[in-house]
């Protein structure tokens, strides 16, 4: 099996002491980092000899950071890979330059699952300081919608349809499998106006919603971020929490995009991401493993 010159670990990335352990027997030397990179400089000083690095979604790999790694053939993502849009790595330039990168998939879901779950439960019930209605509400035959049905957007939604809910989707492609199971498509105007919670499960950097959107959204609604960012504008969000009965749910900084949010007292925030659980990071490490044996046998992985 062919095995890296030099492997860096370039930020922290979860890798456990056992992990460790099996990454020693794929290189030559590894050189790992504990403090996420501030700038473009920073990244290309700490991997610039590297001939493959481990990385995780706190930092972000620019086509000119690539062009000055002339022995760069390897990147492990040690967190989400949808697509080549929302990556932390200009995936043309890599693809340009023979890097192959790889990054996994369904490794936290569940957790995420089990947020939204919480969060709803929480508010119609009234378990904190708030209760979305006059007296408490179970789900069953509430309108839910789900904006984006990939794999955390699909776990939700059959999750909240055990519990009884009406389950909606709206997505760029129809998902039929999904509705011969019950979960109607609508537009996505359509499903704002009509869902009183809103799940949003969308790729990292994707923004549906302005000023529009929230006027179809309305009152009285509990909106639900599960992203690694903002899929909405902060000037639009800001303008609809000022408005009666409604509430915006965040697990961390990163899925909220603006700390000043939280002077609205209708804005829930756990400032912890949710799909970071024991079995989660374990899946993660497992398919960071398998992805970079894949690729040292010659068998690719899960590339983009």
């Amino acid at each position: 099996m062919f095995t890296f010159e030099h492997l860096v670990i370039m930020e922290p990335s979860n890798v456990s002491s056992e992990m460790m352990e099996t990454l020693k027997k794929t290189a030559k030397q590894i050189t790992a980092y504990d403090t996420v990179p501030k700038d473009d400089t920073e990244i290309l000083k700490r991997i610039q000899d590297a001939d493959g690095i481990l990385m995780s979604y706190t930092s972000s790999i620019s086509r000119e950071v690539l062009e000055n790694c002339p022995k760069l053939h390897y990147i492990g993502l040690c967190c989400s890979l949808y697509s080549p849009e929302s990556a932390n790595v200009d995936m043309q330039a890599a693809k340009e330059l023979g890097i192959t990168v790889t990054g996994v998939r369904e490794y936290g879901d569940n957790g995420v699952v089990e947020f939204v779950l919480y969060e709803i439960i929480g508010l119609f019930h009234g378990y904190g300081k708030h209760i979305f209605e006059s007296y408490a509400k179970e789900m069953t035959g509430v309108k839910m919608g789900i904006i984006g049905l990939g794999d955390t957007g699909r776990k939700i939604a059959h999750a909240l349809q055990a519990l009884g809910a009406d389950v909606c989707y709206y997505s760029r492609t129809r998902k039929l499998e999904q509705e011969a199971r019950g979960i109607q498509y609508l537009p996505l105007h359509e499903l704002l106006t009509e869902a009183e919670v809103v799940c949003t499960c969308l790729n990292k950097n994707v923004v549906l919603l302005g000023t529009e959107e929230f006027a179809a959204l309305g009152e009285h609604k509990l909106l639900i971020n599960t992203g690694l960012s903002p899929s909405y504008e902060i000037s639009a969000v800001r303008k609809w929490l000022k408005r009666t009965g409604t509430y915006l749910s965040c697990d961390s900084d990163l899925a909220l995009g603006d700390l000043t949010l939280l002077d609205f007292e209708n804005v829930y925030f756990k400032n912890k991401a949710s799909g970071g659980t024991t079995q989660a990071l374990e899946r993660l490490q497992e398919k960071v493993l398998e992805n970079l044996f894949h690729y040292l046998e010659g068998k690719g992985g899960a590339e983009a």
